[in-house]
């Protein structure tokens, strides 16, 4: 009698073991309920500066979805932060900043980071919602610029181009002090180039980059003097490409080159000119 009972137990736990056994594998990460090996994801964290370069890359995302990578957006709120990121490993591209921008932050922090490819040239336009034309401008208005080393470089010289005011460019830092001329004793205001739009109702007029232009909902009417892309020295112009970015050790990964790749194509060159008003210009050919 005892080893009929024993028996009996014997049996309840094998087949308590075995149901135990069939749920890991239905559930498992390398088998699927049918016994197939499932495809295994691979996740590649994107940085941003904005929401609206989702735009440009939802396409790209839904691509590699049906290669299994998830393409994942990291949004940064400010220039400071996406290479940092990308150096520390929190994320494995970035696509914000041009060659200017990217050279300088690898200077001046030593981030072991590269370009892998080129993506658009962005004008820095003078926007309003006060006036129409600079020659509205009065003396003592104020300007708000994007307060970077490199971008309020640029800023300054739009402004020069615009007849606003004089600089000098020969420094290695261009800031406000550098203004020789100013007719009209214009005020600049210097912030970070996420807040230069954000500060229109409180200025005449702001130089705003171009995804923050369309985070903040700006117009082509709302620009009262265009930054003409088309006027600058081919040498100068090349350092206002942007770029995608990866870890110097990944610059070769060839997935991220498959991104690239999706990337620059006439589907996001169509995107620049139906989502963007054409303020973006392809810089890959």
């Amino acid at each position: 009698m005892k080893n009929k009972i024993l028996s009996l137990a014997l049996s309840a736990v094998i087949i308590l073991s075995a149901g135990l056994v069939g749920c890991s594998d239905s559930s498992g990460s390398t088998s699927s309920a049918e016994g197939e090996p499932k495809k295994e994801i691979v996740t590649v964290k994107l940085g941003l500066s904005d929401d609206t370069s989702k735009i440009l890359w939802d396409p790209i995302v839904e691509e590699f979805k049906e290669k299994d990578v998830n393409i994942e957006y990291v949004v940064f709120s400010d220039y400071t932060q996406p290479n940092a990121a990308l150096a520390n490993g929190e994320i494995d591209l970035n696509s914000f900043q041009h060659y200017n921008y990217l050279n300088n932050e690898k200077e001046t922090f030593g981030y072991q980071i590269d370009a892998i490819g080129d993506t658009l040239i962005t004008a820095l336009n003078l926007y309003s919602k006060k006036i129409s034309s600079i020659d509205e401008l009065k003396e003592g208005d104020k300007i708000a610029v994007p307060n970077d080393a490199i971008n309020e470089r640029r800023a300054l010289s739009v402004l020069q181009a615009a007849g606003l005011i004089k600089f000098d460019d020969t420094g290695d830092s261009v800031t406000k002090s550098s203004i020789t001329e100013n007719p009209k004793k214009l005020e600049i205001v210097e912030v970070d180039a996420s807040q230069t739009a954000s500060l229109l109702p409180d200025v005449a007029a702001a130089l705003v980059n171009g995804g923050y232009s369309r985070d903040a909902g700006l117009k082509k009417s709302d620009v009262i003097f265009d930054d003409d892309i088309n006027a600058y020295d081919p040498d100068v112009i090349h350092g206002y490409i942007n770029v995608i970015v990866a870890r110097t050790e990944d610059k070769d990964n060839e997935l991220y080159k498959e991104i690239v790749k999706a990337y620059q194509t006439d589907r996001t060159k169509q995107l620049y000119q139906t989502e963007f008003e054409g303020i973006y210009v392809p810089a890959w050919e």
